[in-house]
């Protein structure tokens, strides 16, 4: 079992406004159009379409020649920190390997579990440590050590694992949004300056022939402004929303707000419960729930002390998906004050819930809320508090703003997801045979 944005999931098994110049794939005239997926409540087949549709992709795959298909990431699923990153390549691997493809994860190693196993239908490796993971891929990458492969995918994590140089197959980089500030946010004073030297002066001239494929429209323009990378060369791809997130029967009795995620600087839950504080004062019988661990723990129990908030803001740790699912069911609102995202798949769950979201304005955000449809926006500097208690207290407005976000992540499928990365795929193999 390990955690995945503050919930648990299941074991390994067998472990042995959008510019015109966007290139959205599945997006149409600024709205994503993925095909409608149908949450267990609704009888209609949703996932049907993008089924199909990845079935279609992967027979294309079959015939440019793309049939054995190596991920390379810095944590697996079963990483205890392990996040929206690698549940992203989680799914991905697995519909792939559903579909007919031979997928390989390559990691570094997991605490508990051995440097060999399968999961979903693919195969993961596991070796070497945290750091030690970029450049002993890399070497075995060069030397053809994980076997023979048809396509790589490379994700970029703020380090980088430098495919441009080693990799001679065709190509696809994840890279879910720049890490700027995140690098001193995470890091000491030297390694920050080396991490940020490398993902904005050394990483990004190497990477300028390199397909990149994002989860939203903002992470792509931070990626193409920031890092310098060519726009013709950057692919949004929006990540999608299980079936298990669906509407429940009815909502807390009492005022609940839910925020999930790592207990991590960037996550700025310091900042978040000082808010919540603010809006207990205008909504008393309000109460709160952090979903997911990390390093910060100590930290927040002692804020919610000290302000005198423990009493109604818990910090459950990790959570189950069902418990997951009923949390986000039982919220009024989902709030977020996460100061970098490539998306925020939480919100997107929550939203499939029937739950709207109150969040930072942020790249990532920008995409998986509709401000004013599906939760608000609020920008640094302004009042977060206000805008999560007028949420709270104004049955009208949260009502809208419940079916706009339902509608949103009807929208969401991970058939669709994975089609549409292997479709970017597929074309980077098709333009290397025509080379």
């Amino acid at each position: 079992m390990t955690e995945v944005d503050g919930r648990i999931s299941g074991p390994v098994t067998g472990d042995q406004h959008v510019p015109p110049d966007l290139r959205v794939v599945g997006v149409e005239l600024g709205e994503i159009d993925l095909g409608r997926s149908r949450n267990r409540a609704n009888s209609a087949p949703a996932s049907v379409p993008s089924l199909a549709r990845l079935d279609t992709v992967a027979a294309r795959a079959e015939e440019v020649g793309l049939r054995r298909v190596h991920l390379l990431a810095w944590r697996d699923l079963d990483d205890p920190e392990a996040g929206g990153s690698e549940l992203h390549a989680h799914r991905i691997a697995a519909l792939w390997a559903g579909a007919g493809l031979d997928v390989v994860l390559r990691t570094s190693t997991a605490a508990g579990h051995g440097p060999f196993g399968t999961r979903d239908g693919y195969r993961v490796v596991r070796k070497a440590g945290r750091y030690a993971v970029f450049p002993r891929s890399a070497f075995s990458g060069l030397l053809g050590r994980d076997g023979a492969r048809d396509g790589l995918v490379e994700i970029w994590n703020g380090m980088p694992f430098f495919s441009p140089l080693w990799a001679r197959c065709p190509r696809l980089v994840f890279l879910h949004h720049v890490h700027a500030e995140m690098w001193r946010m995470a890091l000491p004073p030297s390694l920050a300056r080396l991490g940020e030297l490398l993902e904005r002066r050394v990483a990004p001239p190497l990477y300028r022939g390199s397909r990149i494929i994002t989860l939203s429209s903002s992470s792509r323009q931070e990626i193409v402004s920031m890092l310098g990378l060519s726009p013709d060369r950057v692919r949004v791809v929006p990540p999608g929303v299980d079936p298990r997130f669906s509407p429940g029967t009815g909502k807390s009795d009492e005022p609940l707000v839910v925020s999930v995620g790592r207990l991590v600087p960037v996550k700025r839950f310091d900042r978040f419960i000082d808010a919540l504080v603010e809006v207990r004062r205008r909504v008393p019988t309000m109460r709160a729930v952090i979903v997911g661990e990390g390093y910060e723990r100590p930290l927040l129990e002692a804020k919610l002390r000290a302000a005198g908030a423990q009493d109604w803001v818990s910090l459950p740790g990790r959570q189950t998906d069902d418990q997951l699912v009923e949390t986000y069911r039982k919220a009024w609102v989902l709030a977020s004050l996460s100061q970098r995202e490539g998306w925020g798949m939480t919100i997107t769950e929550a939203a499939a819930c029937g739950t709207p979201a109150v969040v930072s304005r942020i790249a990532g955000h920008l995409d998986a809320v509709h401000d004013g449809t599906t939760g608000l926006l609020v920008e640094d500097g302004d009042d977060f508090a206000g805008a999560l208690a007028s949420v709270l207290e104004d049955t009208v407005l949260r009502a809208r703003l419940s079916r706009g976000a339902v509608d949103h992540a009807k929208r969401l499928t991970w058939e669709a997801t994975a089609a549409g990365t292997l479709e970017a795929l597929v074309d980077e193999a098709t333009r290397r045979r025509r080379h």
